[in-house]
């Protein structure tokens, strides 16, 4: 079987997560082989297929991230060398691959719905929704790196009968998967609000839901703010500025019937309770730490700032170079490589702070969280003229900021840390002196064109490589904050893209289709959002 996106299938049907993987695949095997699954167990299946992809995991950091977009955002320092933008094909097929995997996953519960009579269905609605709101917000990371992907027919080898031809997954357009998406989402979201779930459906959708605990309103907040973070995307393209203002508008305007992520304690995150189980972070350390590689070194410009700034998160973030008494210091991205590699090898970089993030095995799977709310929040009122407001979005998701990263160093089980002593919590003082700070404070700035500088700086300190496709996402579209990068004359890509490219097994496999992106499947074509 070929490993392309139109002839995928669901690989594992999956049942709940303390089981081991073994057990899920001796439980549930392949529905190629045999087509036997339920409702309930093919919705664990969808959220299970990606876990690698939203869990900090070894591969996706160390072949994916590593290599390509923590270069673009500068999140991390790393040594200058020829073709270093030009992504790695292998990083990007892994990424794809598992979309589409997930995506079949995806189709295969539709199919299994679908089966269904009509009351069956209804008991079982919610699964329905909550999959979508699942499967859109991987789609929208997928359509912000590749834009026009394989989307509405792609997934369909199983529901077709297992028919290669008819199966042949078109090409949609970004624009056309994020109008068909929002449309789609703002459905979900009212339907959310009029479901309701009898006593055993309720228990059943606990017991299969390890991303929100079958938690009904968890399910609304991420529906919307999954909706505000497409909005926002798009809020600078012609033709979706009108809805953009519009929608976003009702849904910051309607808390009680458009709830969205507003504190730490309502984020969207695949949480560990059990290191032992497949939903782990064990991977995140040799994703990052792989000794030379630089996974984990830190870039001069995010430590030039938060030194700067006295930024209350930079010791819980990042800790100083073995041999660089306490200053904390990041590669040079303009420096020769000789000069990176020196102060390198001699001790002198920061690090990615151990206990905070490589050695934590309990370290989330972040989807949504508060304080990305409050920045897009801050950007539309800013957007909308309304200063006040965006102010206090402002404010607030600073200080959300260095309380997430508070929490999450407080989850830390990290052994073996040498060198360093585990960092202590910011405190609130500290985050009050840092927001009244000169390079920080909002009222530095001087017109809107700046503070909206100082929310894409907040934006890109607090997901530094954490989130990092949001992060790549809003330096384009923000194209703040302005970093700079060596020209690479050697290569027809001399500087970073701004884009990935269609992997090369879906372009030999799925030939008839991609026809029609070939043009546009390039570095330098931005995607339809990316206007600026």
């Amino acid at each position: 079987m070929k490993k392309i996106s139109l002839v995928l299938v669901a690989g594992l049907l999956l049942g709940t997560i303390s089981c081991k993987e073994s057990e899920f695949t001796e439980a549930y095997p392949d529905p190629a082989k045999i087509a036997e699954s339920t409702v309930e167990k093919q919705f664990t299946g969808v959220i299970y297929a990606s876990r690698d992809y939203v869990l900090p995991a070894y591969r996706h950091y160390f072949v994916t991230l590593r290599t390509s977009i923590n270069h673009y955002t500068q999140a991390t320092g790393w040594i200058n060398e020829p073709a270093q933008y030009v992504p790695g094909s292998s990083g990007i097929e892994d990424v794809w691959y598992n979309y589409y995997n997930v995506l079949a996953q995806y189709r295969e519960l539709q199919k299994i719905y679908n089966s269904k009579p009509a009351d069956q269905q209804k008991d079982r609605r919610i699964f329905m929704l909550a999959a979508a709101i699942y499967v859109y917000d991987y789609t929208q990371r997928m359509v912000d790196v590749h834009g026009s992907i394989p989307f509405s027919e792609a997934g369909m080898l199983s529901t077709n009968g297992g028919e290669y031809a008819s199966s042949s997954a078109k090409f949609d357009t970004a624009e056309g998967i994020y109008t068909f998406m929002l449309d789609d989402l703002k459905s979900i979201a009212a339907e959310l609000n009029t479901i309701t779930l009898n006593a055993g459906y309720q228990k059943s959708f606990q017991t299969q839901d390890f991303l929100n605990k079958g938690d009904l309103t968890a399910w609304k907040r991420y529906c919307n703010s999954l909706r505000l973070r497409m909005l926002n995307r798009v809020s600078d393209v012609d033709s979706f500025k009108s809805r953009s203002n519009t929608e976003m508008a009702e849904i910051l305007g309607n808390a009680a019937t458009y709830p969205i992520v507003e504190t730490n304690a309502q984020n969207i995150q695949m949480n560990v309770y059990d290191i032992n189980t497949d939903i782990n972070s064990k991977g995140f350390r040799d994703g990052l730490e792989s000794t030379d590689w630089f996974g984990n070194t830190a870039g001069k410009a995010m430590i030039d700032h938060m030194n700067t700034n006295k930024d209350p998160r930079l010791p819980i973030l990042f800790e100083p170079g073995a041999n660089a008494a306490g200053v904390y210091a990041g590669i040079d991205p303009l420096g020769t490589e000789a000069t990176q590699r020196a102060e390198y090898n001699a001790g002198k970089i920061a690090i990615y702070n151990r206990y905070t993030l490589s050695r934590n095995q309990f370290f989330p799977g972040i989807l949504i969280n508060a304080p990305q709310m409050n920045l897009i929040k801050a950007e539309y009122y800013l957007r909308t003229n309304n200063d006040a407001r965006a102010k206090t979005a402002y404010e607030t998701a600073i200080e959300q900021s260095v309380q997430f990263y508070n929490g999450i160093l407080a989850l830390t089980n990290a052994e073996g840390i040498t060198g360093v002593a585990k960092p202590t919590p910011a405190t609130a003082a500290s985050i009050t002196a840092y927001i009244a700070g000169k390079g920080v404070s909002w009222s530095s700035a001087a017109n809107n064109a700046d503070k909206l500088k100082l929310v894409a700086t907040q934006k890109w300190l607090h997901y530094n490589l954490v989130q990092p496709y949001e992060n790549w996402a809003d330096t384009r579209r923000l194209d703040y904050p302005a970093l700079s990068f060596v020209t690479d004359n050697a290569n027809n890509q001399t500087l970073p893209p701004v884009r990935w490219t269609i992997p090369g097994n879906e372009i030999t496999y799925n030939a008839a289709n991609y026809a029609a992106v070939r043009a546009s499947d390039n570095l330098k074509t931005k995607i339809f959002w990316d206007v600026k």
